[in-house]
């Protein structure tokens, strides 16, 4: 009978875990995306006219992209890695500053608010990457041999990264407002040294070692080798990655337990 309450007692709780997920989910999109479809335009116009001018300033520079011969996939698969790993990690950062009202609820907790900012970014950032490179490849009628286990396995270490980077800077961020605006200019270099307009692996060798150290320069190599089969992606370590992202996670899951309800009584 104690076993049977206890799990009565589990199942109720992932039950109401679920439905506070998707009420977050639900009020998260109605939030940022209004309740038209005009509000996800937007999440998709934004990047293609971004890669859209790297594509022209640079076709008028050199003849051919670094790699390939479409300046808009080249410059969308570094582009796009790089603004998913932001909006992740911003995303699950911000999670118990713009939850903490609906927080006050016994019924919802940190946890629920970090997995539904999650999700949906997640989600929205997968198709967003989808339909731009999808459209960019039939725009231009390339053969692509993609290699989808690699993709996969570059959009987990992406979730991975992002989250992980999140979770501190969730502490952070809640505990310490300045760090979200010196976070933002120490992210603002990695647009030019992660590889979003080069290969890393064409740079001088101590440049290259220093774009190395960064997690996000291994993300954008990783999808590269998934959408080009020509290039096998020499640098990448998918394990430096997941190190970083453990550590950093731990780290900052080991916070926001020990400090969450300070966080959550602080205005």
């Amino acid at each position: 009978m104690a076993k049977a309450a206890v799990r009565v007692r589990t199942n109720r709780s992932g039950l109401i875990g679920t439905r506070a997920v998707f009420a977050l989910i639900l009020r998260e999109m109605t939030t940022t995306y209004g309740k038209s479809v005009g509000g996800y335009f937007w999440a998709i116009a934004e990047p293609v006219g971004a890669i859209a001018l790297l594509s022209v300033v640079f076709s008028l520079i050199v003849n051919n992209p670094p790699l390939g011969q479409s300046f808009i996939l080249f410059y969308a698969s570094g582009f796009l890695v790089l603004s998913a790993y932001n909006a992740i990690s911003i995303n699950v950062a911000m999670s118990i500053r713009f939850s903490k009202a609906l927080l006050a609820y016994p019924s919802v907790t940190y946890i629920d608010a970090i997995v539904a900012r999650l999700l949906l970014t997640t989600l929205t950032q997968l198709q967003v990457f989808a339909i731009v490179v999808i459209g960019a490849i039939a725009m231009q009628h390339m053969q692509v041999n993609i290699n989808y286990i690699v993709l996969a396995r570059a959009w987990a270490m992406i979730i991975a990264l992002g989250t992980a980077v999140g979770l501190l800077n969730c502490y952070l961020m809640t505990s310490f407002p300045i760090w979200q605006s010196i976070w933002a200019i120490l992210n603002r270099p990695l647009f030019l040294v992660a590889g979003v307009l080069h290969l890393v692996d064409e740079l001088p060798t101590t440049v290259r070692d220093i774009s190395l150290l960064l997690p996000p320069a291994h993300l954008i190599m990783m999808v590269r080798r998934g959408l080009y089969d020509t290039y096998d992606a020499p640098y990448v370590s998918e394990v430096f990655v997941y190190g970083v992202a453990l550590v950093i996670g731990a780290a900052g899951m080991l916070l926001l337990h020990r400090n969450h309800r300070k966080l959550l009584s602080e205005r």
